[in-house]
């Protein structure tokens, strides 16, 4: 991939939609609290971005690997170095997704083992948090297990090993049997089993992975794959419908309708687009499905009034801080290259690996190598709109 970070984006002003104040809202209790998802991805650098002097562009495959040394323990431990050395089960997950997309089968095994050993629950789900020894949150969030079970069924196929084909085929099975509900769109992903019972739901619109569902239904045969697929382009079409972006948290009512939410529970925070639902536009430009593609392209416009990409917008894209995060520029480059706009999405995609580098963490370096190796190849399985658009 060429370094294009000196590329200017043309800004682009867009209509700000803005959330309906005064909403009540009716949440489901989060025993315990929901997973801070929030924590894993703290504001990672004040300063405006990288600048004209960043490092040379990396291909996927060296994000990929760099991620793998610099963030994952011999034994197979994803450590978030720069938030207390602790691990969580996303991290696990992300750290077997990126050794499938580098072909590197020792290095899942190890992840992988290290997983099953200090992170999977009696009922075969993944304990969120690990911390000095052992689990201190064993609730699982679900987007961790349905990225763990995909990368299982793509490191089975990868490397000719059908015990990791079947693993992921059960996870995913216990994710649709205690994470998913039904609602008169079609079947959802709930975040956790926290979240389960009567409408409405807690929801997490960044957790929706139409790719992985596709995969997982495919290795699967279990048709709630499908129903999770069309639920989740059903939901993730009225959000996009209501405001112009995601918010990290959502509600969602039984006929499908959505609320934004400023956390898992409702109760503190400020309704915005931040560390979670910047994934939304990543997860939804792999799909293969070009309705899924479509709504990750609707992003776009809005993420385009800034050179200089803030981390957290409200919803309807104006600024709430000037927080950078690689993360940003990722989603950006995945909007722009479900839009038709290769160039600018390359652009994007060096500016997140630049901004990777010059201030490293663990959520940045994560997402830096995802979006590459989700939107620039074929090794993860699903249908990279970079790579196809060549």
């Amino acid at each position: 991939m060429t370094n294009k970070t000196k590329a200017l984006l043309a800004a682009v002003v867009v209509a700000a939609l803005a959330v309906t104040a005064g909403i009540a809202l009716l949440v489901v209790g989060a025993p315990g609290g929901a997973p801070d998802r929030t924590a894993a991805g703290p504001a990672e650098s004040s300063d405006p971005g990288p600048g004209d002097s960043t490092p040379d562009a990396r291909t996927a495959a060296q994000l990929g690997e760099d991620f793998l040394d610099e963030w994952v323990d011999d034994d197979g431990r994803v450590v978030r170095r720069d938030q207390g050395d602790d691990t969580v089960s996303e991290g696990q997950a992300y750290g077997m997704l990126v050794a499938v997309g580098t072909g590197d089968e020792d290095r899942f095994a190890a992840v992988w083992d290290w997983t099953k050993e200090e992170l999977v629950r009696p009922d075969g789900l993944l304990a969120w948090r690990w911390a000095d020894g052992a689990v201190v949150d064993d609730m699982p969030a679900s987007d961790a297990d349905v990225d763990a079970a995909r990368a299982l069924v793509l490191a089975g196929r990868a490397f000719d090993r059908p015990e990791w084909t079947a693993e992921g085929v059960q996870l995913g099975s216990v994710v649709l049997d205690e994470m998913t509900a039904v609602t008169d769109v079609g079947r959802i992903l709930l975040p956790g089993p926290w979240a389960a019972g009567s409408a409405p739901w807690s929801y997490n619109p960044s957790y929706a992975a139409p790719a992985a569902f596709a995969q997982l239904g495919e290795a699967s045969g279990d048709p709630r794959w499908a129903e999770l697929e069309q639920g989740s382009r059903a939901v993730t079409t009225n959000v996009l419908t209501a405001t112009a972006l995601p918010s990290d948290w959502a509600q969602v009512q039984q006929d499908g309708t959505v609320v934004p939410l400023p956390s898992a529970d409702g109760s503190a925070g400020t309704v915005q687009y931040s560390y979670d639902a910047g994934r939304l536009a990543l997860r939804y430009a792999e799909s293969c499905d070009p309705v899924d593609v479509a709504l990750s392209a609707r992003l776009a416009p809005v993420l385009q009034r800034y050179p200089e990409l803030p981390m957290q917008l409200d919803l309807g894209g104006q600024s709430l801080g000037d927080d950078q995060s690689p993360l940003a520029y990722a989603a950006r480059a995945a909007a722009l290259a479900s839009a038709g706009d290769p160039d600018a999405a390359a652009a994007d995609l060096a500016r997140s690996d630049a901004l990777a580098q010059s201030t490293p963490t663990y959520y940045g370096a994560a997402w830096a190598a995802l979006a590459a190796l989700q939107l620039d190849g074929s090794a993860l399985g699903a249908c990279s709109p970079l790579a196809v658009s060549r």
